[in-house]
């Protein structure tokens, strides 16, 4: 299949200051996060070397997976997927065992990761790409391309958003999925960076905070 690429558009997008409403962690053992998702219950942190559960109502650790995670993960409703340099894990979120494996299309360049219409949605960091690629191969489907570092990825009410950084400023924006054009801006608080994005499919975002090891709980909308 053909790739497809689009050009996104800024200069008309909505831009807000993002709001924190809480914050997780560290968690033991690691002072880093790498992704995040969300299983509908509890939010999976990627540490480094070990994906660990928390309850976001007390934050407390529910379980942890001894697997590499040094990038974005990602939750199909019964599995984990996970990227460890340059290839994506499928992962049993009860035992931690690793079902199948595909290449990552950064090889080993990726970020933050999203499932969403059947497929996963890979960034790349300083590539500046959103990929769509097909979860039994690999295979790239369609290319989005931002005009920002990309660290994370997410689906929400069928909107795609991403999270970037640069320049020391990072934030969180809504994309026209068709043709990539930013619609909002949330501007996360200075000292703040996103290293992976997930939404809770209500109002939340949850956002790795990279190397200050916490996760933040952003709100959505105004």
């Amino acid at each position: 299949m053909n790739t497809e690429t689009l050009n996104p558009k800024v200069a008309a997008a909505k831009v807000r200051p993002a709001e924190v409403v809480r914050k997780y962690g560290p968690f033991a053992g690691s002072d880093t996060i790498n992704g995040v998702s969300f299983d509908g219950h509890n939010v999976w942190a990627a540490t480094g070397a070990a994906l660990v559960a928390f309850d976001p109502r007390d934050g407390g650790t529910v379980r942890s997976l001894a697997v590499p995670c040094d990038a974005g993960t990602a939750f199909d409703g019964t599995y984990l997927w996970q990227i460890a340099e340059a290839r994506i894990d499928k992962i049993d979120p009860q035992s931690g065992e690793v079902l199948a494996s595909i290449p990552a299309p950064g090889n080993g360049t990726d970020s933050g990761m999203a499932w969403a219409e059947g497929s996963l949605w890979v960034g790349q960091y300083r590539q500046r790409k959103i990929h769509q690629i097909d979860p039994t191969n690999g295979n790239i489907l369609r290319t989005i391309e931002s005009d920002r570092f990309v660290t994370g990825v997410t689906w929400v009410d069928g909107e795609l958003w991403h999270a970037t950084g640069e320049a020391g400023q990072s934030d969180i924006r809504r994309l026209q999925a068709d043709t990539g054009a930013v619609l909002e801006r949330l501007q996360m608080p200075e000292g703040i960076s996103v290293s992976g994005l997930e939404a809770d499919g209500g109002e939340l975002f949850y956002c790795g905070g990279g190397n200050d090891g916490r996760v933040y709980a952003v709100k959505r909308s105004d």
